[in-house]
This record gives structure tokens, C-alpha cells and sequence, in this order.
């Protein structure tokens, strides 16, 4: 509009100045017109930019891929994420660590065991402000393999209490056993979480820097513990039994009963993860 207005109004004058005086007052009102028009485009323009601005920018759906690393509670955590609309992105996370132990000396007891964390979930993420980073995501815990197990030698003259009675390994036959807590016994698992950070901004960004806090609500944690071999006696080393007698297996199992009761709150596995994503155009 401003390039064809400016030449009109150079032409204007230029054949006022030719003609009558008494064309001169006609001529002054044609040439403040496009100007008056070209005000009210620019009012308009600038109307409209404000308008989207206030929005914020609403990619096509299913338009942007984004990808997050970072860490969290359950070791490593990688995501991807795409835009359904623009007040929700459906996510999936994966989570993984793994930390083994060979053969090493505890408090008295030899230790071969693992850790592992290794789950996958999905969630949708809720923006109720989209040009602001808040964020309420439900969502699956679809696999979960997280939970640790472990074999145990007690050494010869060390103490195994259990349900508050004190037994001895004997030296020449040393208690052994194994012991596995699960944390899946609800597999899939309800997931509830909120968090900061959009991996795709709704402000036109490509950087993210997501956190989230939350838990998994995986029921209670499983916890297995059995001793397979070896020799338990009392202080004085005279009385002894092998780990099969029925007194000791009933004060293991009901040691095993307060140690699920003292990892009860895992039935709520916490979600804690920050990291750094990026996103970009699919389509």
C-alpha cells in the first residue's frame, strides 16, 4: 500500500502545480487520503501482530518432533515429544541405570548383587497457559523393571539378627543367602506429574530445560529373602543349627515382613528429572 501511495501523492502535487488556484483546495483533499488509508492499515497491521503475539505461536498438530536427555531418580532419562494442539504434547520417557557389585565386603557380609532401573512410560502434557512453561502430565509407567538383587556370604563369626534374635555364622560352614526387592508389583502403573518446561514451545523457541516432579504408583514393593545354606549358632558358638530350622526361617520371614514395611513408601515411586531438549519442524 505504502509503494503505490507514495508515487500517487508525488503526482498529485505534481499536477497541482499546473493547475487553477481555485483546483488547489481539491487537490490538497485527494492527496490526504491514501495518507489517512495508509494510517489506518498500519493501525490495523499492528493490531493484528499484537493480537497473534498475545496468542503465541500454534504449530500444525503432529508438525514438531522434540528430543530431551537429561537425569533423574531412575538413572539416564531420554524423551520425545510431538504437539497434538496447542494446549497438549503427548511424551514418552525412558529411564535406565545399572550399577553391579562383585564380590565386596559389607559390614561383615560378601556381596554380589545389581541394581537396575530400566522403565518406559507415555504421558500427555497438559499446558493450561501455553506460552508458559506449566504443565500437568497423567500418564503409564508401561514397562518397569526396577528393583535390585543380591547373594549374600555372612563370614564366619559375624552376627545375623533377625526379628531381634542374634545368630553367629559359623567358620567352618558360613551362612549364604540371596535377597530381591522388586518395585513393579503394579506393572502397567498410573503416573502423575507436573513440571516446568515446554519441549515445544508455544513462544517459537527451539531450546527447552524440562522438570518434572511426580510418582509411579507401583504398589507395594515385593521383597524376597532366603537363606540357602550354612550354620547359624548362638554367642557362645556351642549351640548351633543349620539355617533350615524352623525357629530361624520363622524369624527371617517375620524380619522380612518389617523390612517391607520400612520400604512401604516406594509403593509411590517418586518421579524427580531435569534435562535439556530440543525441537524442530517434522512436516
Amino acid at each position: 500500500m505504502k509503494q503505490i501511495g507514495t508515487p500517487l501523492v508525488l503526482f498529485l502535487l505534481a499536477a497541482s502545480m499546473s493547475l487553477p488556484a481555485q483546483t488547489s483546495s481539491t487537490s490538497a483533499s485527494q492527496t490526504s487520503t491514501p495518507s489517512a488509508t495508509s494510517d489506518s492499515y498500519n493501525h490495523t497491521a499492528t493490531a493484528t501482530k499484537s493480537k497473534k503475539s498475545k496468542k503465541g505461536i500454534n504449530p500444525a498438530p503432529f508438525s514438531r518432533l522434540a528430543l530431551s536427555g537429561g537425569i533423574s531418580l531412575m538413572g539416564v532419562n531420554m524423551q520425545a515429544a510431538t504437539n497434538v494442539d496447542r494446549y497438549v504434547n503427548l511424551r514418552v520417557t525412558g529411564n535406565y541405570f545399572s550399577y553391579s557389585m562383585n564380590n565386596e565386603s559389607i559390614n561383615d557380609y560378601m556381596v554380589t548383587g545389581s541394581l537396575k532401573f530400566a522403565a518406559l512410560g507415555a504421558s500427555a502434557d497438559v499446558y493450561p497457559f501455553p506460552r508458559h512453561g506449566l504443565r500437568f502430565s497423567p500418564g503409564v509407567l508401561l514397562y518397569n523393571q526396577n528393583g535390585a538383587s543380591a547373594d549374600v556370604t555372612v563370614a564366619g563369626g559375624s552376627k545375623l539378627s533377625l526379628n531381634n534374635m542374634d545368630y553367629y555364622s559359623s567358620s567352618t560352614n558360613p551362612i549364604t543367602g540371596n535377597a530381591i526387592l522388586k518395585l513393579n508389583k503394579r506393572n502397567p502403573a498410573f503416573t502423575a506429574t507436573t513440571g516446568w518446561g515446554n519441549l515445544i514451545s508455544r513462544r517459537g523457541g527451539h531450546w527447552s530445560f524440562p522438570f518434572e516432579l511426580g510418582a509411579a504408583f507401583v504398589d507395594k514393593p515385593t521383597l524376597n529373602m532366603v537363606l540357602t545354606k550354612g550354620t547359624a549358632c548362638d554367642a557362645s558358638g556351642v549351640n548351633c543349627v543349620d539355617v533350615s530350622d524352623s525357629t530361624l526361617q520363622s524369624n527371617l520371614q517375620t524380619q522380612v515382613k518389617k523390612y517391607e514395611n520400612d520400604v512401604d513408601i516406594l509403593r509411590f515411586y517418586p518421579i524427580i528429572s531435569f534435562g535439556v531438549g530440543y525441537n524442530f519442524r517434522i512436516r
